[in-house]
């Protein structure tokens, strides 16, 4: 691929007329008509250029995701064409009205290295592909004409472990504000006393006056209720701001009996800061909090209201999986329901700064979030030997900390993850730790922060004196640093990083976890991991030995692209607890068993399609919240098994394993018990061939907003209604009605099929086709799906 750089381009044409109503403050939808081309073609930022032969496009947008796939190439960024150089261009005017505002544009993340032209002027520019940032473009518009913006972005210097996908992938906003305002992130809100009774709240804001002469002006900050009810108010009185000023009004409120924010109870409030000169109001911003309290402790492990809490929690990669890494607020709550369903409470943001909406969807659906900024200090953060490290690192930890800050879901910062110069003091690593503590810490004094560690030899060199909590990666690694330093909480930022394929089967069993086949595909049996990691059971074992423990972010929720380990010939990793489309693989049920007790479950594998192997062994699992279960094969019971909670083996205490089934075809099926008492049964049988393909989708209703999605499950099936495993049938998608295909995937990561097509083959039976709405159309959305020799299926989602 180095040899074969792509240039590429960004650009924006169509005018959009953008009219905003002056002191109530909104972010204005900056998504639309825009045009774009790969390359970087001489003069594209200017006014009058023409970018007529440009393709159209939506953003957020990922130039690399539709391919093609470089089928030669190492898989550690998924194979796809995201190096290169590309330009966006957009025409839109703002009223004449308008021309003694503020502008500000804000974008969520461009990867990467862009520059912001306006009317071919250089407006502003970033480096790190993966933070938000904004600029005042005031100067550089003509208010009353037709103005361009043109983003131009470069990512050949970018470095990466994974896809970081390429272009405006994250949304872009507009603000047009009065001269005094708001500064943007500028409320900041904080609750040090939290009761059942009372809390008490301190909420500051910095005011900016950009008018050319001195205001005097006041704050109001307003608590609003759940229901949007003013609840209480404070106000700081006519302050004085000289001209280019900004200032920090400081307002206290006592708010009585208030609901507390939990996990299961994601109750928010917000504050409105009113901004007013001579009690005429200029500027109203809405900023979203909660009450709640929490505390890491160092023998206790985590305590949320004063409850502990044991976190269950699960690394995120940003992308989507086929749809790239254009963020998609559905595609994304869409994650975070499968993880709430198999018992998952907490998110790390591996390994950088997020979208805004995954914090504020973790706000409202109940997660706890390790909140991270940065893999490496190099490249994977846009850092260059031109990068002037502090100023680099103020200027993204302010954005991040700041925008980030209020959200009550946020409980830890962290600055980075398995950094060797900092492990090992070398290239002034613990200076620039200092630093980067030192930042967060000047802009959010009421959480901890921390660096995710993996080098447990070089705790010696106390890098964790300069951070608050232990966080580390893998196989018991904090032990060192814990003897050395017990005041300090452990959580196990990245555990298991057990590899397989969903739907496939190997045997014999490995022997031990590192035993990797030919086959470029890992046995869904849960048994194998990277030398540098362990298997799911060992990490319930271990936190269950060390009580102190806070909890587990599981290395992955799901699969992403890239990083395919333990083979570089795939585009996808195995990492997932489900695949890349977010079909549950079986270690989904190991954890949703352990981490659900409450919720009664059992679930079986392998599949009962072993054709030609019939009178041979076929180890057979059961996972259950259950204590014990009895096995059937065509109804005789081979017998009971029970989980042995004291067993040094951590497959025993958590799996019950019959080792020893002889093959037949025919049914299979698992009697789960707790207590003595039947809590369920699973049931797998011997699938015939494939006769019918079945279609279910998600959701059956979508918003005609262009950009909401339903996920629809393309399985093969018997003529019995079996699920045939082993399918790998072709199937063809059509469409009729307001709706287009946004993706489609199944699972495998050898496969280069394009995410962008009208067809997939079945992966182990299963695939995924992902419908979009059509932006302000709605009606009936006919889907079929069809193959050769397999029944046709129809399905039906409305967009309203």
């Amino acid at each position: 691929m180095k040899n074969n750089l792509i240039k590429l381009a960004i650009t924006i044409t169509a005018v959009v007329l953008i009219s905003f109503q002056a002191k109530s403050r909104e972010w204005k939808n900056f998504n639309d008509s825009w045009k774009f081309t790969k390359g970087n073609p001489e003069n594209a930022q200017a006014f009058g250029f023409n970018d007529s032969g440009w393709e159209s496009v939506t953003i957020p947008h990922d130039w690399a995701i539709q391919g093609p796939f470089d089928e030669a190439a190492n898989g550690s960024t998924g194979k796809l064409p995201w190096k290169g150089e590309g330009w966006y261009r957009k025409s839109f005017t703002i009223d004449a009205t308008q021309s003694d505002k503020i502008v500000y544009l804000k974008f969520d993340g461009i990867m990467a290295f862009p520059k912001i032209y306006i009317n071919g002027d250089l407006a502003g520019q970033w480096d790190y592909g993966y933070n938000t940032f904004y600029i005042d473009a005031t100067k550089f518009i003509r208010f009353g004409e037709e103005n361009t913006i043109a983003v131009y972005v470069d990512t050949r210097k970018h470095g990466s472990r994974w896809y970081p996908g390429a272009g405006i992938y994250r949304k872009v906003q507009m603000l047009v504000t009065e001269k005094v305002h708001e500064e943007i992130w500028g409320t900041y809100i904080t609750t040090p006393v939290v009761t059942e009774t009372y809390a008490e709240m301190r909420i500051l804001s910095n005011i900016k006056n950009l008018d050319s002469e001195e205001k005097r002006v006041t704050v109001e900050s307003v608590v609003l209720s759940p229901e949007g009810n003013e609840i209480e108010k404070a106000e700081t009185r006519a302050r004085r701001i000289p001209a280019g000023g900004t200032m920090e009004f400081d307002n206290w409120i006592t708010v009585k009996n208030p609901e507390i924010w939990d996990v299961d109870n994601p109750v928010l409030y917000a504050i409105k800061t009113i901004v007013k000169i001579d009690d005429e109001i200029v500027d109203t911003s809405i900023s979203p909090f909660g009450f709640r309290t929490f505390k890491f402790t160092s023998d206790d492990g985590f305590f949320l209201n004063g409850k502990h809490f044991h976190m269950k929690g699960v690394n995120l990669h940003h992308d989507h999986g086929p749809l790239g890494s254009a963020f998609n607020k559905r595609a994304m709550e869409r994650q975070l329901e499968i993880m709430k369903e198999m018992g998952c409470n907490a998110i790390r943001t591996s390994h950088n700064v997020c979208a805004p909406e995954l914090i504020e969807l973790c706000d409202k659906m109940g997660f706890i979030v390790f909140d991270e900024a940065f893999d490496k200090w190099d490249d994977k953060a846009d850092i260059t030997y031109e990068t002037d490290f502090y100023e680099f690192g103020e200027r993204n930890l302010k954005n991040f900390v700041m925008r980030d800050r209020n959200h009550p879901s946020v409980i830890i910062w962290s600055v980075g993850n398995e950094m060797g110069d900092v492990q090992t003091n070398t290239n002034y690593g613990l200076q620039k730790l200092a630093a980067m503590v030192g930042f967060v810490r000047k802009y959010d004094a009421t959480r901890p922060v921390t660096i995710a560690c993996d080098q447990d030899g070089n705790a010696k060199w106390r890098h964790f004196d300069y951070y608050d909590v232990h966080s580390w990666n893998y196989g018991q690694r904090w032990e060192p640093a814990r003897k050395l330093d017990p005041s300090k909480a452990v959580i196990i930022s990245e555990s298991a990083s057990t590899v397989s394929t969903r739907g496939f089967y190997e045997l014999p069993l490995p022997e031990k976890k590192t035993d990797f086949t030919k086959s470029n595909q890992v046995s869904s049996y849960d048994l194998n991991a990277p030398y540098w990691a362990e298997i799911a059971d060992d990490d319930f074992m271990w936190q269950e030995n060390d009580s102190y423990i806070t909890g587990e972010f599981v290395w992955t929720g799901f699969d992403y692209i890239g990083e395919p380990t333990p083979y570089g010939s795939s585009r996808s990793s195995y990492f997932g607890i489900v695949d890349l489309c977010g079909i549950p693989k079986d270690r989904f049920y190991l954890y949703q068993s352990h981490w659900r007790p409450e919720k009664n479950m059992v679930h079986i594998l392998p599949h009962w399609n072993w054709a030609g192997h019939e009178g041979e062994n076929v180890p057979v699992f059961v996972y259950t919240n259950g204590d014990e279960a009895e096995l059937f094969l065509n109804g005789k019971s081979l017998g009971k098994k029970s989980k042995n909670p004291k067993s040094e083996v951590s497959t025993e205490r958590y799996r019950l394993m019959w080792m020893d089934v002889a093959y037949e075809p025919g049914e299979l099926k698992a009697v789960g018990y707790k207590n003595g008492k039947v809590i369920g049964e699973a049931v797998v049988n011997t699938a015939g061939e494939p006769n019918t393909i079945k279609l279910t989708p998600d959701r059956t209703e979508i918003d005609a907003t262009g950009n909401d999605l339903s996920y629809i499950l393309v399985e093969a099936c018997d003529e019995n209604g079996n699920l045939c495993p082993l399918a790998d049938n072709l199937v063809d998608f059509k469409i009729k009605g307001p709706g287009e295909i946004a993706g489609v995937g199944n699972g495998n990561p050898q496969s280069h099929e394009p995410f962008v097509a009208d067809y997939r083959k079945l992966f182990n039976g299963k695939a995924m086709l992902i419908i979009r709405s059509v932006k302000n159309k709605t009606g009936n959305i006919e889907i079929s799906a069809s193959s050769e020799k397999i029944k046709t299926a129809k399905v039906n989602i409305i967009s309203r």
